[in-house]
């Protein structure tokens, strides 16, 4: 793994899928303001980007209906949601061996740190990473260029040690903004047309194949 230190990895359709908890509350946070949906799994789209940016986007809402949505979504997610998820089999193992071998971790979400840590501490997989690097409750950060830049220099990381893996455009935008290198995980919740078209510099299909290039050192 010569040349590659700093692992950085997204949360949602990256290490765990959330599909469950994510889209019943969002249909919770949209029955509360009399919009009806009653197949959740319609929902997935959420999964990933800011939550400000997903309400205005699929439902023309503006930022202060948008941020009434988030406030209504938080009702549920707070007391079901959070763990309503499923950590990807394999991805334990590989956080684990990375772990081990002393390269620095980090979690980057656009989800609240304190969201991201009480689901990281649950899954048993706190001492994996050095730390978790999410969002306060403002959903004032709507760029993974501004979670990463802000990583690299708050650890003096050097981005030409440090690869970020994730499952939608933000992740790849933010990586390739920010001059680290940038893994798509095209198990999660992006298309394989929406990584592509955000250039990354590798494309891996599973779980499996995330594990040969990190740990083959991006060979």
């Amino acid at each position: 793994m010569e040349g590659i230190k700093n692992f950085l990895f997204d949360l949602d359709g990256t290490i765990s899928d959330p599909r469950q908890g994510i889209t019943e509350s969002v249909q919770y946070s949209l029955r509360m303001l009399g919009i009806d949906v009653p197949d959740a799994g319609s929902l997935t789209p959420f999964i990933g980007p800011p939550l400000v940016e997903s309400y205005m986007n699929y439902y023309n809402f503006d930022r202060e209906k948008a941020l009434r949505a988030i406030g209504y979504y938080r009702e549920y997610f707070e007391e079901k949601g959070i763990f309503e998820n499923i950590v990807y089999k394999g991805i334990p193992e590989l956080l684990f061996r990375l772990s081990d071998r002393g390269m620095n971790l980090f979690v980057l979400t656009f989800k609240p740190t304190v969201y991201s840590a009480r689901i990281i501490g649950h899954f048993g997989l706190a001492r994996c990473f050095r730390s978790i690097e999410g969002t306060d409750m403002s959903e004032r950060v709507t760029s993974k260029v501004e979670l990463i830049a802000g990583a690299l220099e708050k650890f003096g990381l050097d981005k030409k040690e440090t690869v970020m893996t994730g499952d939608r455009r933000h992740d790849i935008e933010g990586a390739r903004g920010c001059g680290v290198t940038a893994v798509a995980a095209g198990y999660g919740y992006g298309s394989r047309e929406e990584l592509m078209a955000a250039g990354p510099d590798y494309y891996v299909p599973n779980v499996s194949g995330l594990a040969s290039l990190l740990e083959g050192g991006l060979g």
